[in-house]
């Protein structure tokens, strides 16, 4: 039996929730500057698909790569880290 690649996972906070089965997850990184050294934070936004609608803004989540679901949408929710209060 042929093994499956690894999927992607990433790690991020709940940004938006505002759409139908949709959600807005922000991934910080510390990226180090080519030229004075300094570590500097960037960030990316990605669209993962949420099912159930279970997560609220400021949730910390781990999304997974999984096959395009709609144009800008090619991540999915795996799980909930930590509940905002």
């Amino acid at each position: 039996m042929e093994s499956r690649k690894l999927r992607k996972e990433k790690t991020g906070i709940v940004v938006s929730n505002k759409m139908e089965k949709s959600i807005v997850v922000e991934v910080e990184r510390k990226v180090k500057h080519p030229k004075y050294g300094k570590y500097v934070k960037k960030s990316s936004r990605f669209m993962a698909h949420d099912e159930k609608k279970e997560t609220s803004e400021g949730d910390k989540v781990i999304i997974a790569e999984t096959r395009p679901i709609s144009k800008n949408k090619c991540w999915r929710l795996v799980e909930i880290i930590e509940k905002v209060k």
